[in-house]
C-alpha cells in the first residue's frame, strides 16, 4: 500500500508495541529504520537499525541523532511509559519521570531533526498520542497530561515548519491489543471493549496502518490533526 523506498526514519520506542509494527510496516515499504529505545528486545527479528537511546535524555537524543545522515526525513514519536496512581497518591518522581519520557522525548525528537528536515525542504513527524490525552483517566493524571502536551506540541510544531515542507500530526489510540495489554486482566479489556461503538478493539496494524498514511505523500495536506484510532471509544 506504501512506497517508502529511498526514506529514512527514526521510531522511538520501535523495540516493541506499537512502535515495532510500525517499524515492520515503514521496513517493508522499502524505508531505512532506526529504532530508538532502550532495549533491544528480540535483535534476531528486530526491523531495523537499533540504537540505545534514553528518550528522556536531550543529550542522548542529541548524540543518536548526529550520528545520522542529513537526510533522516521521517518521525514517529512512539516511546512512552505509565506510572500510573491516583493525584492523591502519585510521587514527584512518577510525575516528572512520565511527563519528561512521554512528552519531553517528543520534543527533544522533534528539535533535534527540525534543522534536518527544514534543509531538506520535506518531513514527516507523526507523535503517538492517547485519547486518554484528551478526556482524562483516572490513576493516569501523568499519562493524561503528557499526551495532552502532545497534542498541543504537534500543533505548534506544525505551525512552526509547515512553511519548510514538513508536516506534524498526531494519532490517538484508545486501547490497543498490544501483547502487554493482552496480559491485563479481563475486566479492564472487557470495559475498554464496552466503551466501543465496533465492538472490537484495535490492534497495533491499525495504528501503525494510520501512521503510515500520515507519514505517507498521501496525507501531504494534513497537518497540525490528531486522528483517533479507538473503535469509537472516544464518542
Amino acid at each position: 500500500m506504501w512506497d517508502f523506498t529511498g526514506r529514512k526514519a527514526i521510531v522511538t520506542g520501535g523495540a516493541s508495541g506499537i512502535g515495532r509494527t510500525v517499524a515492520e510496516m515503514l521496513q517493508q515499504a522499502g524505508a531505512e529504520v532506526h529504532i530508538f529505545d532502550l532495549t533491544i528486545g528480540d535483535a534476531d527479528t528486530l526491523p531495523g537499525i537499533f540504537h540505545q537511546v534514553n528518550i528522556g535524555d536531550p543529550a542522548s537524543v542529541q548524540a543518536a541523532v548526529d550520528e545520522l545522515a542529513d537526510d533522516v526525513t521521517l518521525l514517529v514519536n512512539n516511546a512512552g511509559i505509565t506510572r500510573d496512581k491516583s493525584i492523591a497518591k502519585m510521587s514527584d518522581d512518577e510525575w516528572s519521570s512520565v511527563i519528561n519520557i512521554n512528552l519531553g522525548g517528543a520534543f527533544y525528537l522533534i528539535r533535534a531533526l527540525a534543522p534536518r528536515m527544514r534543509e531538506q525542504g520535506y518531513g514527516r513527524i507523526v507523535n503517538i498520542t492517547s485519547i486518554n490525552g484528551m478526556r482524562g483517566k483516572f490513576g493516569q493524571a501523568n499519562y493524561s497530561a503528557a499526551k495532552a502536551g502532545m497534542i498541543g506540541l504537534t500543533k505548534t510544531a506544525a505551525r512552526e515548519l509547515g512553511s519548510k515542507g514538513v508536516t506534524v500530526n498526531a494519532v490517538a489510540p484508545g486501547m490497543v491489543l498490544t501483547e502487554m495489554a493482552k496480559k491485563l486482566p479481563e475486566e479492564y479489556l472487557q470495559k475498554a471493549l464496552d466503551e466501543t461503538v465496533l465492538k472490537e478493539l484495535a490492534t497495533p496494524e491499525d495504528i501503525a496502518n494510520a501512521v503510515l498514511f500520515l507519514l505517507s505523500d498521501a496525507a501531504r495536506m494534513i497537518t497540525g490533526e490528531i486522528i483517533k484510532v479507538d473503535s469509537g471509544q472516544y464518542i
